[in-house]
């Protein structure tokens, strides 16, 4: 059997919401999987030219063990990448790879499964279902973990509304960014972010666009992980002063994420382009269905 796997990029955190919201974006990975008599890789966009990549995948590594797992044999498999989602950029590269091994996996092993097991066994993986829900289930996705479970309520969202996003081309590590983090906040920072992040997510839920600007504020992490990339400050007031409903961090960085009306997205996406002529700037649709497996390709 054949297959591919659509996996969507993804944009965590959305200021307050510090590993438990997400939305995921119209930006994909296609991974095709195909039975065969033995083992070989190729990989188009991200990372083609690291050969690495090709003896030391995680996509490969996971696939492998699930795969065994649920079907009892190695098996031998031509994987063919075709990479979009910018690696380090906190757009969800690493949740892409973990939930799209986990899907094809029991998908070439013939055992149907839904996508709450998938999330769920991603969870081993990728700990903060932040990213790794909105690529499941796509859309807005708000998640807690209970008892080593992810619980999530997934909003569809409306094509009226576009991401622009900004790439800037540096990395930003995600275990450097966190580990940067306070370990202690006071109770008015903590209070702060639970009410903005309630706010935020009921906001999203209610389409009450307008209130985005106000509940997206946070003061815990961006600033933290802005030092790093101090032009990003400027990347958020521009992109707000344009028309933006929000602007926050992407993940830990160092891309950042501003929706907006669709009407807006043109005019935002050109200030920032003059403004910051070093860093890529594109609009996108968003992601309302996540990952999408096609069979025998």
């Amino acid at each position: 059997m054949n297959l591919k796997i659509k996996v969507p990029a993804t944009s965590a955190n959305l200021g307050p919401g510090f590993d438990a919201l997400g939305v995921a974006i119209n930006l994909h990975n296609e991974i095709t999987i195909k039975s065969s008599n033995f083992h070989s890789v190729s990989i188009k966009g991200e990372g083609e030219h690291n050969t690495r990549l090709k003896k030391n995948n995680i996509f490969i590594s996971i696939f492998n063990d699930i795969y065994q797992e649920l079907s009892g044999e190695k098996g031998t498999f031509r994987f063919e990448f075709t990479n979009k989602i910018p690696f380090a950029r906190g757009l969800g590269s690493s949740s892409a790879v973990i939930v799209s091994a986990i899907a094809s996996a029991y998908e070439m092993a013939n055992i149907k499964v839904s996508k709450n097991k998938i999330l769920n066994r991603a969870l081993f993986y990728e700990p903060h279902p932040d990213n790794i829900a909105p690529c499941v289930y796509g859309g807005f996705v708000s998640s807690v973990v209970d008892n080593n479970s992810v619980h999530s309520l997934q909003k569809t969202l409306p094509e009226h509304l576009k991401a622009v996003m900004v790439i800037p081309n540096k990395p930003m590590s995600t275990v450097q960014s966190r580990s940067q983090l306070p370990k202690k906040f006071a109770m008015q920072q903590v209070v702060y972010n639970l009410s903005r992040a309630s706010l935020l997510s009921a906001a999203f839920f209610s389409e009450n666009w307008e209130m985005l600007k106000i509940a997206s504020k946070d003061c815990i992490h961006q600033d933290q992980r802005m030092k790093n990339m101090p032009e990003l400050k400027q990347v958020q007031k521009s992109a707000l002063e344009q028309g933006a409903l929000m602007s926050t961090l992407s993940g830990s960085g160092s891309s950042f994420f501003s929706m907006c009306y669709e009407t807006d997205a043109l005019g935002i996406k050109e200030r920032l382009n003059r403004e910051f002529q070093d860093f890529r700037v594109e609009i996108f649709d968003f992601d309302n269905i996540g990952y999408v497996i096609e069979k025998n390709v």
